[in-house]
Formats: structure tokens, C-alpha cells, sequence
């Protein structure tokens, strides 16, 4: 096989790009195809030698303000050049779909979410008026882009039942469930004894980190919030009012293990597409406390590595704050649940996916 690789951008680092990494290392020798890339975010992810971005890499700010890049991407993507190559794997939450292959080629792609802007765009931009103003004009074309684009790739591969669900909803098309992996390797088992809850997430609107904040409010009990994003401002501001949230924004590995092991619990406010968090505590023999809908659905065992919530509101959150006992969980069964979405046993899945693909395709 001549494979070429593409994820929508390198210029960030959260769950998609961990993810990417793993692809990456599937397919040692083939090349990164990305509309943005910042080697100092995700160099050590994918080596930025293999890294070709698309001309949107040049323009002044393009890293920084990527969101309000979104018309430009579907042509970025289109004028790439996979000729030479038979077999392009992708991976995205938007963009990678609409890629133009070879004849004779097959496209696989590993998809994260169905487009947010095509589902959920009050919920992903709420709260970003400027960019929501600027945005808002252009999203009826994006969203007719975005459902040609998802005709194009011969076999979608979904990142769970929840985002496969949406793929046949807003799609029409079937697609293979290929959970994500876990770093296992960053994290270690920790004692719990911190007594503070965390959330560990990229600052977005739409992951509800707003609600976690008033419920620890309501609750009295501490929250950490480990992450940046462009919803850090306000989200900062409504910690500001509360002794209760102590916000660290970026963290690397080593303090987010450290973080997440000395934690009572993690919480997960908002409905995930798949959510590598509750996987990820449970790597650091720590339980979850999430939304009760959508990828936390397929990571949490109710009871075994963590708990649900019903309502998504302060209230019913701090409720589950309060009724939350850490002695109920065994830490080494939350590590043996998360070895289950091991980095291995999803390198050989893919590859095998790639390979059908490829003989079904004659």
C-alpha cells in the first residue's frame, strides 16, 4: 500500500490529536496531509517532519484563530494532491471527508463527530458571539458541504455507537465503530486522596464546563478545571465568583496524572461524542461522574467506574457530587477496564479495517 494520512489540524493538542498520534503510528512511513500546524503544540504526537500543511498555514494568525478559518477549509482540503498514493486514511471532526482521491484509490475515515456545525452549532459556538457572528452567514453552505463531503470516503469508521447513531442520522450511511484508544501509559494509579473533583478538557462552550463550576458551587466541594480553549475567559470569570473552582489552565502529562490520580472523581458535564476522560481517569484508578448520554454511555460500567447524572443541570450535578463515595470503587478494576481500549488492540483493528477495505475495493 501507497498510504497518505490527514487530519483536519496540528496546531492543538486534545482527544482528536492523541488519537491522530496512534494512526500515525500505524502507518510509520506515510506522509501527514493538515490545513494548520504547530509543531509546538503537537511535535512530539506526529514528527513534524512528515507534517505538509495547506497554504491556509501561511495567512497571519491562522493558528491562533483557526475557528474563524471554517469557509476556507473545504477548499484546502480539495486542493490536495494524493496522486501516487492508493490508500488515504483520515481522520477528522469536519473537514477531512472532502478530500479529492486518485481513481483506484480508497479513503477511509476515521470520524470523531458528525460536523458540530451541522448539528449542534448554537451548542458549539454559544457563547463566542464574535465568532458565531462572523460564522452564521456561511453555515448553510458548510452544512450542504459537509453531507456531499461525507458521500465521498469509501468506509467511515466511527469513534463510537453514539457517533455511528449521528453518521446514519445526518448522513445516511453506515459506518464501522472503532472505539478510541487510551494513553495508558501516561497515567498511573493514585491514591484519590485529593478531595477535589476535576475536569480535564479542551475550553469549549458546548463540553458544559460552566455547569460543573455552579454545581461545585451549589455542592461546596472543590473542582479543579485543567485545560484552555476559547471559552477559558468566561469560564474564568464564573470561577472568579466561586472559592470553590480552582482553574490551572494547560497541564502537561506528567501534572495531569498527577491531577487526575489524587482526584475523588472526574466529571464529565456535557454529552461527549465518545469522551477519552472517563477512560482516562479510570487509567489513573480514579471513577467518573458524568451527563448520563451519549460516549459515556460506552466507557462507564454504572457503579463498577462511576456514576451518572440525568438532568444536565448545577443541581443534579451537585446532587451526584454530594452522594459520591470514592471507598465504593476499586482503582486496579478501573485500570483493568481502561486496558480494554488499549492503544494496541486499536492499531490492529484499524490496520485490519484498512486492509478489508482495500480487498473489498478490488
Amino acid at each position: 500500500m501507497r498510504v497518505a494520512l490527514v487530519h483536519d489540524y496540528l496546531n492543538q493538542r486534545g482527544g482528536a490529536e492523541r488519537v491522530f498520534a496512534h494512526i500515525a503510528r500505524v502507518f510509520p512511513e506515510a506522509p501527514v496531509y493538515t490545513a494548520l500546524h504547530d509543531p509546538r503544540a503537537t511535535g512530539d504526537l506526529v514528527d513534524p517532519a512528515r507534517v505538509h500543511a495547506s497554504y491556509l498555514n501561511a495567512l497571519p494568525g491562522s493558528r491562533r484563530y483557526f475557528r474563524y478559518l471554517a469557509p476556507l477549509y473545504p477548499r484546502a482540503f480539495e486542493t490536495f494532491d494524493f496522486s501516487g498514493f492508493d490508500t488515504i486514511v483520515s481522520s477528522t471532526t469536519s473537514w477531512t471527508k472532502g478530500i479529492r482521491v486518485p481513481p483506484g484509490a480508497v479513503h477511509v475515515c476515521y470520524v470523531n463527530t458528525v460536523s458540530r456545525f451541522a448539528f449542534a452549532y448554537d451548542d458549539y459556538v454559544g457563547g463566542l458571539s464574535s465568532f458565531q457572528k462572523i460564522a452564521s452567514p456561511f453555515v448553510k453552505k458548510l452544512v450542504e458541504w459537509d453531507k456531499r463531503a461525507a458521500q465521498k470516503p469509501t468506509r467511515l469508521i466511527a469513534n463510537s455507537v453514539n457517533v455511528a447513531d449521528r453518521i446514519m442520522r445526518y448522513y445516511g450511511r453506515e459506518s464501522t465503530v472503532l472505539h478510541c484508544p487510551v494513553d495508558l501509559e501516561r497515567f498511573t494509579v493514585g491514591s484519590g486522596g485529593g478531595n477535589y473533583f476535576i475536569v480535564a478538557a479542551r475550553l469549549l462552550p458546548y463540553k458544559r464546563i460552566d455547569l460543573a463550576i455552579r454545581a461545585a458551587q451549589i455542592a461546596e466541594m472543590p473542582l479543579v478545571i485543567a485545560g484552555t480553549g476559547p471559552d477559558e475567559k468566561r469560564l474564568r470569570g464564573l470561577a472568579a465568583e466561586s472559592p470553590w473552582t480552582r482553574m490551572t489552565g494547560y497541564v502537561d502529562d506528567a501534572e495531569l496524572n498527577g491531577l487526575m490520580g489524587n482526584a475523588l472523581a472526574a466529571i464529565v458535564p456535557g454529552e461527549e461524542d465518545f469522551g477519552l476522560v472517563p477512560l482516562e481517569a479510570a487509567a489513573a484508578g480514579r471513577p467518573a461522574v458524568a451527563f448520563r448520554a451519549g460516549g459515556a454511555l460506552e466507557t462507564i460500567v454504572e457503579g463498577v467506574t462511576g456514576e451518572f447524572f440525568d438532568e444536565p443541570t448545577p443541581q443534579a450535578l451537585a446532587a451526584a457530587m454530594r452522594r459520591f463515595d470514592p471507598r465504593t470503587y476499586d482503582p486496579h478494576e478501573l485500570r483493568t477496564r481502561a486496558q480494554q481500549f488499549s492503544p494496541v488492540s486499536f492499531t490492529e483493528a484499524l490496520r485490519a479495517i484498512v486492509e478489508e477495505t482495500r480487498r473489498l475495493a478490488g
